[in-house]
């Protein structure tokens, strides 16, 4: 573990990168009966295991690569959820979990990425956060047949969470490049001027993939995406960034990963 990484200790889903604790893997988002409080409990205690969601008669909603099912009505775009009646405390029966071999959920925009987070007593990951527990992922590069264990920039579809074993960063988080690009909590201008694959600040030569800032005008928020995603980005790496999509945007190569 790096020099400074703090003394409290990280649910088994996360891992600690100096004081924060980073979920292991891209988030999948499971409709679970908030009368199940013992599940419910092990999910916010981040203890909850994929044989403990099947088990329990959890459904997972939106995972790729079809996005069905869907999320309830009453987890609507916009992260407006209604709870549950008579839920206590109050949900709408949403929760976000990091567990490997299942597909990312995605479809799924900012507002309901974040929600699904504080459901599961968690948040998104700030832009420095994720960064910071990106640093050491091997970079496959632009070559258009990565290996199967390396990180997935190049294919036909998402990969399960956690099964190209190689795409680990040397805090031991994955996927932080490619699979899906992850909604971060921090806003920025939308870009409007047009995206590049540049160098330009970037701490190492590469070309990854940047679409941030506007035209010096008044401008619309766009909510960052970092990471980059599967079907042939050229410029997916632990650099990529976008701010071209709005946080009411949702697509299915867009997913997210939380933090606590």
């Amino acid at each position: 573990m790096p020099a400074g990484a703090g003394t409290h200790k990280c649910p088994p889903d996360s891992v600690k990168v100096g004081n924060v604790c980073i979920d292991t893997y891209e988030a999948s988002v499971w409709s679970i009966p908030p009368s199940n409080i013992a599940l419910v409990k092990k999910v916010q205690g981040g203890r909850a295991t994929l044989a403990d969601l099947t088990a329990g008669g959890a459904t997972q909603l939106s995972p790729l690569p079809s996005c069905t099912p869907g999320f309830p009505a009453n987890f609507p775009s916009g992260g407006q959820w209604t709870p549950v009646a008579g839920s206590n405390p109050p949900s709408p029966g949403v929760y976000a979990v990091s567990v490997a071999g299942v597909t990312p959920t995605a479809c799924i925009d900012w507002f309901q990425a974040a929600q699904a987070c504080r459901l599961s007593g968690k948040r998104l990951t700030t832009n420095l956060e994720w960064q910071d527990a990106a640093a050491g992922t091997p970079d496959p590069g632009n070559a258009p047949t990565p290996g199967p264990n390396d990180c997935n920039t190049y294919s036909s579809g998402p990969s399960n969470t956690g099964s190209r074993v190689d795409c680990k960063s040397s805090w031991g988080v994955f996927d932080m490049i490619g699979n899906v690009n992850e909604w971060v909590a921090d806003w920025a201008d939308r870009n409007t001027t047009g995206c590049t694959n540049s160098t330009t600040g970037l701490a190492l030569p590469g070309s990854d993939f940047v679409c941030f800032g506007g035209d010096g005008s008044p401008q619309v928020p766009g909510a960052l995406l970092r990471g980059g995603h599967w079907s042939g980005v050229a410029g997916a790496g632990v650099f990529a960034v976008s701010a071209f999509d709005g946080p009411s945007y949702s697509d299915f190569n867009l997913g997210f990963r939380c933090a606590r």
